[in-house]
């Protein structure tokens, strides 16, 4: 088998609502996804959900080659673009066409991808992460609802900007989840998205801590930050949670070295080979491994195979625009299903039909760092358009305690 050719897609994740986390908001909640179909001269396709930045360039690594030798092949991939670097949105090109060559090679052995990395339970236990800073309470609280009706009994929320309203949020969530499941106690996370300093962080999570037990509070300082990670894991009970955002193993190990990080997060579209070498990494440090994403299929897979996966990331309910997945959500968990390969199928006439109808986002939302990240005085309110990156001032909650 030979790998002939590949071509590119972008569809996107319609919410419904507005979604996004302390850096911004897109009040649309539209979120493209772009897809990544690699070609064989057996008829077989592969699907990465991924970019495609530079795609031609580390195509040219992969062509003609025998798509079943997939490490080899990223390895391989990751020489040919040593010098300019594979950090960043290009290590997300390299894990969308690894992630393609594992649905391949798992379809061409006529097994679903996790029994073929050697899974034994097809069930991913999963949290929700309604990506939800930009929504009312009463918003919150029926979204939070739907995965409460699925059996989730965990949740991450977005929030870093004003701790008393993260404490309200976070309560409101509790009794949500604490009502489906009888009276028993939910797990609470809180994401950040980097928008403290180190005694930001402590002192924050430290008030939230004095009436919320949380599970782990994610991406409390910047992601290269190994000191102040540490010293954050040091100064809360709360796990430190981290990776998400990192590329390469060589950005993971000063972090783990530092004890910068409890929980070890890998996203979805840097790929299969590099969440199993995280993993095996992390499980050298008895860390455990949690997969981030929008329904990270791919890394669902991986997962049973790996003896430290932890919880992955459950955001949307429904898959992006043309796009069927094998897979369903019930009592808390993912289900994977028995179709060959990933169990993804690409409806690209739905896909370019949606494409000539979605419209530009703005050039602000949750990619864009504000100005002010990290060097807040004051708490921040969501201002009346729903936006979280700056907002207005107030003094509840960050002021000096």
């Amino acid at each position: 088998m030979r790998i002939t050719g590949y071509r590119t897609l972008t569809t996107a994740q319609h919410w419904g609502r507005p979604v996004g986390d302390a850096n911004g908001v897109y009040a649309d909640g539209v979120m493209p996804v772009p897809v990544v179909i690699v070609e064989t001269d057996e008829g077989i396709t592969g699907v990465g959900l991924g970019p495609h930045v530079e795609a031609e360039a580390i195509f040219a690594a992969i062509d003609g080659q025998d798509p079943r030798a997939v490490t080899a092949l990223y390895d391989r991939m990751l020489r040919h673009t040593f010098k300019a670097g594979h950090a960043g949105v290009v290590f997300g090109t390299i894990g969308a066409f690894d992630t393609a060559l594992w649905d391949i090679k798992a379809q061409a052995a006529g097994e679903p991808l996790w029994r073929l990395l050697g899974g034994n339970d097809r069930m991913v236990h999963a949290y929700a992460s309604g990506l939800d800073i930009g929504l009312t309470d009463d918003e919150l609280v029926a979204t939070y609802q739907v995965y409460a009706e699925r059996g989730l009994r965990a949740a991450k929320l977005k929030g870093g900007l004003n701790i008393e309203r993260d404490r309200h949020r976070l309560l409101l969530v509790r009794e949500v989840l604490t009502e489906a499941a009888h009276g028993t106690r939910p797990g609470l996370m809180l994401d950040v998205n980097e928008s403290w300093n180190r005694k930001q962080a402590v002192r924050h999570v430290g008030e939230l801590e004095r009436t919320l037990d949380l599970t782990w509070i994610e991406e409390p300082v910047r992601r290269w930050d190994a000191d102040g990670l540490a010293a954050v894991s040091r100064g809360v009970r709360a796990a430190v949670a981290s990776g998400e955002n990192l590329t390469g193993l060589e950005q993971f190990r000063p972090l783990i070295a530092a004890g910068g990080v409890d929980i070890v997060q890998t996203a979805a579209v840097w790929g299969v080979t590099h969440f199993l070498r995280v993993a095996a990494l992390a499980h050298a440090y008895d860390l455990p491994v949690s997969p981030i994403g929008n329904t990270p299929v791919a890394l669902l897979h991986a997962a049973t195979s790996v003896p430290n996966h932890l919880v992955s990331e459950l955001q949307g309910m429904q898959p992006p625009i043309g796009v069927a997945m094998d897979l369903h959500v019930e009592d808390g968990a993912f289900v994977l299903g028995d179709t060959p390969g990933l169990g993804i199928r690409i409806d690209e006439t739905t896909v370019m039909t949606a494409a000539r109808e979605r419209t530009a986002h703005a050039p602000d939302g949750p990619h864009v760092r504000p100005e002010r990240a990290g060097r807040r005085l004051l708490a921040v309110t969501p201002g009346p358009d729903r936006s979280a990156a700056e907002g207005t001032f107030d003094t509840m909650g960050m002021e000096d305690r």
